[in-house]
C-alpha cells in the first residue's frame, strides 16, 4: 500500500513538473529584488471589476505566413510567385474559392492605420478568418519577431546592434516569443509576469476559485511567473486532470502528507507540495463546474465541430487545436460566471490567461501537394499539409469567436497567434526553411479589425528587409505586440516596463490594434 502510494505520488510530481513548471525557479537574492518590484507594481492593479481573457494560440514549428497573407496587386503577386515558385505560390484572388481570399482593408479610414497602398488575400483554406477580418473582428500584424533592439539590415550585417541569440533555433525562439526577453536567461514568461502583477499583493481574482493561468497544452514558459503567484494549471481537453485511483482514505492520507510537506522548512519540498495540493483542489472545483455546465448544456458547445473539413479538397480530420479551444471556451463560460458556493456553475474570475498549441508548422518538405507532383499547378498548390493547418486555424478561430458571441463575451476575450519564427520567402524546392519575422492574427470583439498593422516587408530576395536569404528582419517586436495585448488586459501603462523590461528600446508600446 505504501509502495503504491509513493509510486503514484512520484508520478503525480512528475506531472506537476510538466503542468506547473518552474515553481521554485526564481529563488535567489536577485529574484527577491525583482519580486519586490512586482509586489510594488501590483498595488496599482486593484481596480479591475470586469471580465477579460487572453488566449495564446502557439503554432509550433514556425508558421510560413508568407503563404497565409498574400499580396494581390498584380506586380507584387508576380514578385511573390517568382520567389515562391509553383511549389508554394498561391493563385491570386479572383473571387473563386481556390484562390486567395480577398481582404477588404480599413486602412486609411479614421481611427485605423494609414493606407499602405497594398492589397492582400488569405490562403484559400482560410475563408472563415478572411470573413472575420472583413467583418472587423480580426487584425493582421506584419513582420513581428524577437528583437533585443530595433535593427536594420545594415546593422544586422555589421553586427553593431545585438541580435537575439540562437536565431532560427526552434526551442530558443519559442522561448524568446513566450518570455519577450531574448537577451536574458529564460526565467519567466510574459503571461506569467502578468499573472504575478495581478495576483500579488492585491489579487484581481479575489473570490475566484482557480488560478488565472490555464494551459490545455501542457507545460509552457509563457505562463511561468517570477514569483508564480498565479501558477499555471493544466486541464486536458476532456476536463480536469485528476489522480487516477486515489480516492477515499488514500486521498485523505495524501492530503495529510501534503499538509506536512507544505509546512516543511525545505523550500523545494514546500513548493512541490503546494503545487500538488493546489492541483488537487483545483481539479475538484473544475470538475464540479464542468458537471454543472454539462447539465445546463449551453448552446455554444454545439459550435465546435467533431472534424475540420478542408475547403477545396483534403481529408476531414479530428483537430487537437479545435478540441483545445473548445475546452478554453468551456473554462471561459464557467470562469466568467459568479461563484455562488460549492457545486457552483461559475468560478467568479475577473481575468484568465490561456495557452494552447498545435504542431506541424515546420514545413521544410511537402508543404503543399505541388511538392510531390510531377506537374505542380494551381490545383495542387492549394492542397497539402499547409492547407490542412490553415483550415484548422481558420475554422478554430472562427467558431471560437462565434462561441464568445453566444456568451455575450466577444468584446471581453481576445485570441492571438504566436509561432517560433517565420520562414524563408523563397522556396527550398519542397517547402520553406527557418526564418525570422512573421505575420500574426489577433481575433476578438475588442480588436480594431479589418486592418493591418506594422510594415509589410519588401517582397524581394536580398532586398532592404531581409537578411540576404529571404528571412525577414522584424520591424515590430514581440514586446510591442505583447504590451498592446497586456494594456487591453488591464496592465497599467506605468507597469508595462515591469512585464516587458526591454519595451523602452522600441518606438511605441501600443500598436493600436485593440
Amino acid at each position: 500500500m505504501k509502495s503504491n502510494y509513493l509510486s503514484e505520488l512520484q508520478s503525480r510530481r512528475k506531472f506537476i513538473r510538466h503542468a506547473a513548471c518552474a515553481a521554485v525557479g526564481s529563488i535567489g537574492m536577485s529574484s527577491v529584488l525583482r519580486d519586490l518590484r512586482f509586489m510594488s507594481s501590483a498595488l496599482a492593479q486593484s481596480n479591475i471589476t470586469d471580465y477579460k481573457a487572453l488566449i495564446c494560440v502557439f503554432l509550433n514549428g514556425g508558421n510560413d505566413a508568407n503563404n497565409m497573407i498574400i499580396p494581390t496587386i498584380p506586380a507584387e503577386w508576380q514578385s511573390y510567385a517568382a520567389a515562391r515558385t509553383s511549389v508554394l505560390a498561391i493563385p491570386n484572388t479572383d473571387g473563386g474559392p481556390a484562390t486567395a481570399q480577398a481582404l477588404t482593408s480599413r486602412n486609411g479610414q479614421a481611427g485605423y492605420p494609414a493606407n499602405d497602398h497594398h492589397t492582400y488575400g488569405l490562403h484559400p483554406a482560410m475563408p472563415e478568418l478572411a470573413a472575420l477580418f472583413n467583418n472587423g473582428h480580426a487584425a493582421a500584424l506584419f513582420n513581428v519577431g524577437t528583437l533585443s533592439y530595433p535593427i536594420t539590415k545594415a546593422q544586422y550585417n555589421s553586427g553593431t546592434v545585438p541580435k537575439p541569440p540562437q536565431l532560427y533555433s526552434h526551442s530558443d525562439q519559442q522561448t524568446q516569443w513566450q518570455t519577450s526577453i531574448p537577451d536574458q536567461p529564460a526565467v519567466s514568461g510574459w503571461g506569467g509576469r502578468i499573472g504575478d502583477l495581478m495576483t500579488t499583493p492585491v489579487n484581481v481574482n479575489a473570490g475566484g476559485q482557480i488560478s488565472m493561468a490555464l494551459t490545455i497544452a501542457g507545460s509552457n514558459i509563457f505562463e511561468v511567473g517570477n514569483v508564480n503567484a498565479a501558477p499555471q494549471y493544466s486541464v486536458s481537453t476532456g476536463g480536469a486532470v485528476t489522480i487516477s485511483g486515489v480516492t477515499g482514505a488514500r486521498l485523505t492520507a495524501m492530503q495529510s502528507l501534503l499538509s506536512s510537506d507544505i509546512a516543511s522548512p525545505d523550500l523545494q519540498t514546500k513548493a512541490y507540495a503546494s503545487v500538488l495540493n493546489h492541483a488537487i483542489n483545483e481539479a475538484s472545483i473544475v470538475s464540479a463546474s464542468i458537471t454543472a455546465q454539462n447539465t445546463a448544456n449551453p448552446a455554444f458547445l454545439n459550435r465546435f465541430p467533431a472534424q475540420v473539413v478542408p475547403p477545396n479538397g483534403g481529408v476531414p480530420f479530428t483537430s487537437s487545436l479545435m478540441n483545445q479551444m473548445k475546452m478554453v471556451a468551456r473554462l471561459i463560460d464557467i470562469g466568467s460566471r459568479p461563484y455562488t458556493g460549492g457545486g457552483s456553475y461559475g468560478l467568479g474570475m475577473k481575468r484568465q490567461i490561456f495557452f494552447i498549441q498545435v504542431g506541424g508548422y515546420d514545413t521544410h518538405t511537402v508543404q503543399t501537394a505541388s511538392a510531390t507532383s510531377s506537374n505542380p499547378s494551381n490545383a495542387t498548390v492549394i492542397l497539402g499539409a499547409q492547407a490542412q493547418l490553415f483550415a484548422e486555424l481558420s475554422q478554430t478561430l472562427n467558431v471560437f469567436y462565434q462561441a464568445m458571441s453566444d456568451m455575450g463575451l466577444a468584446n471581453n476575450v481576445t485570441a492571438f497567434t504566436m509561432s517560433d519564427f517565420g520562414r524563408t520567402f523563397p522556396s527550398n524546392g519542397s517547402g520553406s526553411d527557418h526564418g525570422w519575422g512573421s505575420h500574426h492574427f489577433v481575433v476578438g470583439g475588442a480588436v480594431k479589425g479589418g486592418a493591418t498593422y506594422g510594415k509589410l516587408p519588401t517582397l524581394t530576395i536580398n532586398g532592404p528587409d531581409d537578411t540576404g536569404t529571404g528571412r525577414w528582419i522584424p520591424t515590430t517586436s514581440v514586446d510591442q505586440y505583447a504590451a498592446t495585448l497586456a494594456t487591453w488586459f488591464g496592465v497599467d501603462p506605468g507597469n508595462l516596463s515591469t512585464i516587458f523590461p526591454n519595451l523602452g528600446r522600441f518606438a511605441s508600446s501600443n500598436l493600436g490594434f485593440i
